[in-house]
C-alpha cells in the first residue's frame, strides 16, 4: 500500500518535463528577458530614425476603343471574341489580359528613364548610375491591374508632393509613349503607307527631272494625242495595280491569306493585270509606228504618269488611314488622380518593434536551452569527452 501511495504521489511525466523547462528558463532569466528588452530598445531607436514614407496613388482606365471593321472581321475569323482594338493587340501579342500589356509598358525602362530624368531621381536616390536609380524607382513603385479593370499605380517617397506627382507622371508618360507606338491595325497601315508614299514621291521627282533633261538635250519630240491617251490609260491602270498590291502587303501584318478583303484584292489585281496586258498590246511603241525620239518621250512620259497616278492614289489611301487611326486613337483615361498624401504610409514602427521583440524572445529561449545543454555536457565526463572531440574537429589547424 505504501509503495502504491508513493507511486501515485509522483508528478506525471509531462508535468516533470514542463517543470524542467521552467527551471531552465528561470535559471537563465537574464538572457531570456534581457535579450528581447535590449533588442526592443534598439528596434525602437532604429524605427524612430527611419524617415517617413508617403505613398501617392493614381488609378487609370486602360484604353477602351471601338474596333474597326477589319479588326472585327479578323476576330470573327479567328474565333476570338474581341472587345476593342486594345483586346486585338493583346491577343496578337499572346497576352490573355490586355491590361497586362499596359502594366508591362508602365514598368518598361523607357518610362522609368523618363521619370528619372523628369524628377532628377539620381540625385534624390543618391544613385551613381542609371541602373541603380532604376532599381530604387522599381522598389518604390507598385503597378497592378485589378479585377475591376483599373490599373493602380503606387509610388513611395519621402516627399509627399513628389510621391503624388510621380504617380501621375507614370500615366502622363504612358500617354506620351502610346502616341509613338503603332499598336493598332490602323497605325500599322498608316506607317506602311507613309513609307510607300514618300518613296513614290521621290521617284516621281526623279522621273520629272529625267524627262526635263531629255527634252533639253534632244528637243521636243512629237507625240500624237492618241498615243498620249493610251499612255495615260495604261499607266493609270498600272498605278491602280501597284496601289492594290501595296494594300495587300499592308494587310499581311494583321490579316491572314484567307481574309475575305485580301482575297477580293487579289482577284481585282488579277483582273486588272489581264486588262493591262490587253492594253499594252496596243501601245504605240508596241506597234513600232513612232520615231526613236517619240518612243523615248513616251517611255519617260509613261514612267512619270505611272508615278503621278501612284502618288495620287497612295495619298488618298494615306489620308484614309490617318482618319482611321484618329478614330482608333488610344485614349488614356485618368480615373483617380494622385493627391498629396497627408498621412504617412511607413515605416510601421509598432510592427518593427513587435516583430524584433518576438524574434529576440524566441532566440533568447533557444540560447537558454543551448547554454543549459552545453553546461550539462561539460559536467558529464562522457559528454565532455565528445564535446572536446567536436571542438578539435572544428579547428582549422589540428
Amino acid at each position: 500500500m505504501n509503495g502504491v501511495d508513493q507511486e501515485s504521489a509522483l508528478p506525471p511525466e509531462g508535468e516533470t518535463r514542463l517543470l524542467d523547462l521552467a527551471i531552465v528558463l528561470a535559471k537563465r532569466k537574464k538572457l531570456v528577458l534581457g535579450l528581447p528588452f535590449v533588442v526592443a530598445i534598439l528596434a525602437l531607436a532604429v524605427a524612430l530614425l527611419l524617415p517617413k514614407v508617403y505613398t501617392g496613388t493614381a488609378k487609370m482606365l486602360p484604353p477602351q476603343k471601338k474596333e474597326s471593321a477589319a479588326a472585327a472581321m479578323l476576330g470573327t475569323l479567328a474565333g476570338v471574341p474581341t472587345t476593342g482594338a486594345g483586346a486585338l493587340v493583346g491577343y496578337a501579342l499572346g497576352i490573355g489580359n490586355p491590361n497586362d500589356l499596359y502594366v508591362g509598358i508602365l514598368k518598361s525602362r523607357t518610362i522609368a528613364d523618363r521619370l528619372i530624368e523628369r524628377f532628377d531621381l539620381r540625385e534624390v536616390y543618391r544613385a551613381s548610375t542609371m541602373i541603380k536609380a532604376r532599381k530604387e524607382l522599381s522598389s518604390a513603385t507598385r503597378i497592378s491591374a485589378g479585377r475591376d479593370g483599373l490599373i493602380t499605380i503606387e509610388v513611395d517617397d519621402e516627399d509627399p508632393q513628389r510621391a503624388a506627382n510621380m504617380a501621375n507622371a507614370y500615366i502622363e508618360e504612358l500617354d506620351r509613349l502610346m502616341q509613338t507606338l503603332a499598336l493598332s491595325e490602323a497605325s500599322q497601315r498608316r506607317l506602311f503607307l507613309e513609307k510607300q508614299l514618300a518613296s513614290a514621291r521621290d521617284q516621281l521627282v526623279n522621273a520629272e527631272l529625267a524627262l526635263r533633261k531629255a527634252i533639253e538635250t534632244k528637243g521636243i519630240a512629237g507625240v500624237d494625242a492618241q498615243s498620249r491617251a493610251v499612255v495615260s490609260t495604261v499607266e493609270q491602270l498600272r498605278a491602280q495595280i501597284a496601289v492594290k498590291e501595296i494594300q495587300i502587303d499592308a494587310m499581311r501584318s494583321f490579316a491572314t491569306q484567307q481574309n475575305p478583303e485580301a482575297v477580293r484584292l487579289r482577284q481585282e489585281v488579277a483582273s486588272m493585270k489581264s486588262e493591262l496586258g490587253r492594253l499594252e498590246g496596243g501601245r504605240p511603241e508596241a506597234n513600232g509606228n513612232s520615231s526613236p525620239a517619240g518612243l523615248e518621250n513616251l517611255r519617260r512620259l509613261r514612267e512619270m504618269k505611272f508615278l503621278e497616278f501612284t502618288a495620287e492614289l497612295l495619298t488618298k489611301q494615306y489620308e484614309l488611314a490617318k482618319i482611321d487611326e484618329a478614330n482608333d486613337a488610344i485614349l488614356i483615361q485618368l480615373v483617380d488622380k494622385a493627391l498629396t498624401p497627408d498621412e504617412k504610409s511607413g515605416p510601421k514602427r509598432t510592427m518593427i518593434v513587435l516583430a524584433s521583440t518576438l524574434t529576440a524572445s524566441i532566440l533568447g529561449v533557444l540560447l537558454a536551452f543551448a547554454a543549459e545543454a552545453m553546461e550539462r555536457a561539460r559536467n558529464d565526463p562522457e559528454s565532455a569527452g565528445r564535446l572536446g572531440a567536436l571542438r578539435r574537429h572544428l579547428r582549422w589547424r589540428k
